[in-house]
């Protein structure tokens, strides 16, 4: 008789906070056999510490996946392969596999690599969305992020910053923290409303809610929102 394999559920546990785990990612934690997330060299593994507090996993396997933080792209896509390779292990022996994400599964996920490699392979693979980490910032600020026709541009902090806070509308810079400088300067001549929360749903958690006085370091979980007044 033929094996029946494990399917990939891709779970975001949102931006920190346990009780913003929604109920299907929680039950479908329970379900799996397995529960896969990112590991960092020092060990940290971030995502599975926010999901110890809202679900017991004393009974499941942990699979910790290691990426790369470098900007080379093949060695982006070795570490992909590597963590592919050894989802699949679980998989092919029929056990279903819950791969953890920050935020939602869908937005800058890593998961979305994963997803892919595995699904040319042949694999089912089945999303599961979670709460994104800049609408957990604006609630946390009190702030709406768009109204009526108003556009919502998004954007890691990575590329020119200028021409994205130029854009209409509302904008959110992800993970801004080491281009804090540029995003003020960018700002000077604007009247904006700009804000930045650092740590959402974390330990340390802090919010500047005129990201013109947030200091010069912030960590590297760091959300600004921009828009008019």
């Amino acid at each position: 008789m033929e094996t029946r394999q494990g399917i990939l559920y891709g779970v975001g546990v949102g931006p920190g906070d346990p009780e913003l785990l929604t109920i299907k990612a929680l039950r479908t934690l329970e379900r799996c056999p397995v529960i896969a997330a990112p590991q960092t060299k020092s060990g940290e593994m971030l995502a599975l510490d926010i999901v110890r507090q809202a679900a017991p996993l004393e009974d499941k396997t942990i699979l910790p996946l290691f990426f790369t933080m470098a900007r080379d792209k093949s060695r982006q896509h070795s570490a992909h392969e590597a963590a592919a390779d050894a989802v699949a292990q679980h998989l092919q022996a029929g056990r279903d596999v819950a791969m953890l994400n920050l935020g939602d599964v869908s937005i800058y996920a890593t998961f979305g690599y994963i997803m892919d490699i595995l699904r040319r392979r042949g694999y089912a693979v089945v999303m599961i969305p979670g709460v994104p980490s800049f609408c957990a910032a604006a609630a946390r600020l009190g702030i709406t992020l768009v109204r009526g026709e108003t556009p919502l541009h998004i954007a890691p902090a990575t590329g020119p910053i200028e021409p994205m806070l130029a854009l209409p509308g509302a904008k959110v810079l992800m993970k801004a923290g080491r281009r804090l400088p540029e995003v003020r300067a960018a700002l000077e001549q604007t009247e904006e409303f700009a804000a930045l929360v650092e740590n959402c749903g974390l330990p340390g958690e802090t919010i500047y809610s005129d990201l013109r006085q947030a200091p010069e370091s912030v960590g590297y979980f760091a959300t600004a929102i921009v828009k008019e007044r």
